[in-house]
């Protein structure tokens, strides 16, 4: 007797790349909400009075639920027994609350009047709230990423499973740059921080909109699978978290991650008052250097995601672009580079070594974790991960303000005050970034050493990941 298989929805190759569209515009609007801020710390110490510990405080924040309150785990617990479609609204959903919060605190003067003590330093509760906000925002964020992941997994696991992933990161890297050039711009034009907030905002709408589209397709593939399927799927049980941190091969992932993104988004966080500071660049143009790496990112994830998926060699991918970023690094601490031209070719670079490793990393734990538990695998990675986005930022603004300040210089900035736009001459803080350039030199060091061995490992466990993730017919 022959069975008759039907033939799936993402089988078709325009439905799985018109999928993949969906939850890449969801990530794009994700990134752009999450990045508004990351060339304004000039910006918030004129019109805001922040101060760089206030700054590396809120910048932090992004990670202060997920890691505390163990936000990530839940959200992955959650999406291997609920779903992709029910967890991914909820998340969408938190999104857009947090960065309601943010927008009503970074656009309400009078919370710079009052402060509060925290752990011995004091905080305007302008920056508190901001804090709450993107803290919401950022318990969001993630859930949306391990949520995306996993999606991308459904849709493509045993066909372009490594470009799929490179291409969901290149639009949403492509919000990151659009951020970092254009948030200056449009705080510039509206003589308000809170202008950028509020296209994120926008942005979020829409992007939760898109999910919802790709939940109404997600449905009629789960109907088809259950159809198709004659063995029932072994129900999610609290034993898989076990298996997970049972296993070395994931905990080569999750440290590579940790120190790899450490030494990526905090540094994108100060990245434009690097350039105001040591390359002299002008505050309203500064963002569009760091919006460099970025664009090398959307370019080359792809390609990278393309050579795994059909050459291997996923392992030396995440190695080279290690030792790439921590070249780059090294000569952004060193005092003979000053001239903005070769900022530029710096964050190219970066660009390549930010593109190489994630277009490896996360295509390398699908193979190493299996499908039904790969969900508590990418929220206990991205719970990891958060660790180094929560402490690196607030290590680096306290390390400027106490090591690094070489003196002071007046700024020229507009505020609207009673619907009248004013010039104010303001103090600002100079640094010198050797220091802090110096700490990320050091993670970076951290992050090739595990990439090497985590090819030891796949050489010793057979993981596959020097291995084509394409199957062959």
């Amino acid at each position: 007797m022959t069975v008759k298989t039907q033939t799936l929805l993402r089988d078709s190759a325009a439905m799985r790349w018109m999928m993949l569209l969906l939850v890449a515009l969801t990530m794009f609007a994700v990134y752009v909400a999450s990045d508004v801020f990351s060339p304004l710390k000039t910006l918030l110490e004129q019109q805001n009075q922040w101060n760089s510990t206030e700054y590396g405080w809120f910048s932090g924040s992004y990670s202060l639920f997920n890691v505390f309150l163990g936000m990530l785990i839940f959200g992955g617990l959650l999406l291997d027994k609920a779903g992709i479609r029910f967890t991914g609204i909820i998340s969408c959903a938190l999104m857009v609350v947090g960065i309601g919060i943010k927008y009503w605190a970074v656009s309400n003067p009078d919370l710079l009047n009052s402060s509060m003590t925290f752990l011995g330093n004091t905080y305007k509760m302008q920056v508190v709230w901001a804090v709450v906000g993107f803290a919401t925002f950022g318990v969001g964020a993630e859930v949306a990423g391990i949520t995306v992941s996993k999606a991308i997994v459904k849709w493509f696991k045993g066909k372009e499973l490594a470009l799929a992933m490179g291409l969901q990161l290149s639009l949403a890297r492509l919000g990151s740059a659009a951020a970092l050039s254009f948030s200056p711009i449009i705080a510039k034009n509206f003589h308000s921080v809170s202008a950028p907030v509020m296209v994120g905002l926008i942005l979020l709408v829409a992007g939760g909109l898109c999910f919802i589209i790709y939940s109404w397709y997600d449905k009629r593939l789960d109907k088809q699978i259950k159809e198709e399927a004659t063995v029932k799927e072994e129900s999610f049980s609290l034993k898989d978290v076990g298996a997970v941190i049972s296993n070395k091969g994931f905990w080569g992932i999750a440290l590579l991650c940790l120190m790899f993104y450490a030494a990526v988004f905090p540094f994108l966080k100060y990245a434009a008052d690097l350039m105001v500071n040591k390359f002299g660049v002008d505050p309203s143009l500064a963002g569009f250097i760091p919006s460099m790496l970025p664009v090398g990112a959307i370019i080359l994830t792809p390609l990278f995601g393309t050579i795994y998926d059909r050459r291997g060699h996923g392992a030396d991918l995440m190695i080279l672009g290690a030792v790439i970023i921590t070249c780059v690094h090294l000569l952004f601490a060193a005092s003979f580079v000053t001239h903005w031209l070769i900022a530029v070719v710096l964050m190219i670079f970066l660009g390549i070594g930010f593109a190489m490793v994630p277009a490896a990393m996360w295509p390398s734990l699908a193979k190493i974790i299996p499908e039904k538990r790969y969900g508590t695998a990418i929220a206990l990675t991205f719970f990891i991960q958060n660790i180094g986005l929560l402490f690196m930022p607030t290590i680096i603004g306290t390390v400027l303000d106490k090591y690094c300040i070489t003196g002071t210089r007046i700024d020229i900035t507009t505020k609207v005050v009673d619907g009248q736009v004013l010039s104010v001459l303001q103090d600002v803080s100079t640094y010198d970034y050797r220091r802090p350039m110096l700490i990320f030199v050091s993670v970076c060091v951290v992050a090739v050493l595990i990439a090497i061995f985590l090819k030891y490992l796949n050489k010793k466990m057979g993981y596959g990941l020097q291995e084509a993730n394409r199957q062959k017919a």
